[in-house]
């Protein structure tokens, strides 16, 4: 697929190279925007602003690095900024600096499919749930974290270390669950 093209059809205005990137990078995008948000009409809502930031803005990419890279980005952006302005999210998005109990190194002897764990992720609470994403999933340093959500890197990494922390609590406690409901084909 040459995107050169299509960016240049879409800035021309073509509604039908707008619709083609929407349905290239939607489904992708709006898994990207489930795994911030509660609740599939959440997700569905900053998809759509998503895509109306990357249409007022295509004029801003310039062909450097991967077109789906420079869509998510944005999508992230969004689905950050869509956390803090809705006052469902706001009062869950804390990012306390808080002392834990240090996290094993060992992963939990189970190993979990995509989904499961994806909804794992979605049961944290906001502020670690949107750390966690942004540091294990989207590669993002502490340091960049912190600048992104205006907090210290040192809170960013004792909440992705809360958030770990959680997430391997869960897995050992439920870890005969999961596989039991894997076995029965669920």
């Amino acid at each position: 697929m040459d995107y050169k093209e299509l960016v240049k059809d879409c800035l021309k205005g073509k509604q039908e190279a707008q619709r083609k990137l929407y349905d290239l990078f939607a489904a992708s995008m709006y898994g990207v925007c489930y795994r911030y948000t509660k609740s599939v009409t959440d997700a569905e809502d900053v998809l759509q602003e998503g895509f109306v930031r990357v249409f007022n803005n295509l004029h801003q990419y310039r062909n450097e690095g991967e077109l789906g890279a420079w869509i998510r980005r944005i999508m992230v952006n969004t689905a950050l900024t869509y956390l803090k302005q809705n006052k469902r999210y706001s009062g869950d998005l804390s990012y306390e600096e808080m002392n834990l109990h240090p996290v094993s190194a060992e992963n939990p002897a189970i190993n979990l499919q995509v989904k499961e764990l994806a909804d794992l992720i979605r049961q944290l609470p906001t502020g670690c749930q949107a750390i966690f994403n942004l540091h294990a999933v989207e590669g993002y340093t502490h340091v960049e974290i912190g600048e992104i959500l205006g907090i210290h890197e040192g809170t960013s990494r004792s909440q992705y270390a809360r958030a770990r922390s959680i997430m391997i609590t869960w897995i050992e406690k439920n870890n005969e669950a999961i596989k039991q409901r894997r076995y029965a084909g669920e």
